[in-house]
């Protein structure tokens, strides 16, 4: 019988384990270009957790009663009602945020992130599992889009979240703002995630071969043997 995840570890996973972007490279038009500065990144990363929690709460509740034949459009429908009052929302309390937003808060609809953790996990899952799964990928992706925001609004604008924190004497770097630095960042982001996992996998092989050969000794050592 196969064990019961935890509720920690259903929001936790989302944070590196099945991270969006690192690991499952989902999202990857609002990644690349809507980064150009830290707080961009937050937005639409708040803005696609809001409509990813409540789609998946909501197609979570009402699972069996949606018809397999039209799952997906019933979770297209679903997803842009959402996706329809985060963009009113952001147009009516943020309209510089939403401007420089553009197209992409309402092409959340076409998110990936959001259809595919509606299939793989929201319609075969109770809705507090949903819930914590949304939860965990969507502060995940926000973590993402902050690193990647934040590292290039600091070397092409010498600015974080708008203050500046670069000496006057730096020559910003105007790549970093162009749609090259956002490739640039996320593949040396990307190189670092997987150079750390391969890393983690060498040392735990070394460790399970340290194990075995001093097991070895111990028997070689051992009375009769």
């Amino acid at each position: 019988m196969k064990k019961q995840v935890t509720l920690l570890k259903e929001y936790t996973k989302g944070l590196w384990e099945i991270n969006p972007v690192f690991k499952q490279v989902l999202g990857m038009c609002p990644t690349l270009a809507v980064t150009v500065s830290a707080i961009n990144g937050i937005a639409m990363a708040l803005a696609t957790t809001f409509v990813l929690v409540l789609s998946n709460l909501i197609i979570s509740l009402i699972r069996k009663l949606i018809p397999p034949q039209v799952r997906i459009a019933s979770y297209i429908v679903i997803i842009a009602t959402f996706v329809t009052i985060a963009d009113l929302v952001m147009k009516a309390q943020f309209p510089e945020l939403s401007k420089a937003l553009g197209p992409f808060i309402p092409l959340i609809v076409v998110n990936c992130l959001i259809l595919g953790r509606a299939e793989a996990f929201a319609s075969k899952n109770t809705p507090i599992r949903a819930l914590m799964d949304s939860l965990g990928n969507g502060t995940g992706f926000l973590i993402v889009l902050f690193i990647i925001g934040g590292i290039r609004e600091i070397i092409g604008s010498g600015t974080l979240l708008g203050f500046q924190i670069m000496p006057q004497v730096f020559e910003p770097w105007l790549i970093m703002i162009l749609p090259a630095g956002a490739f640039l960042t996320l593949g040396l982001l990307m190189g670092l995630a997987n150079f750390y996992v391969e890393s983690k996998k060498s040392k735990e092989r070394e460790s399970i071969i340290q194990k075995y050969r001093s097991s070895k000794q111990v028997q070689l050592t051992e009375p009769g043997v």
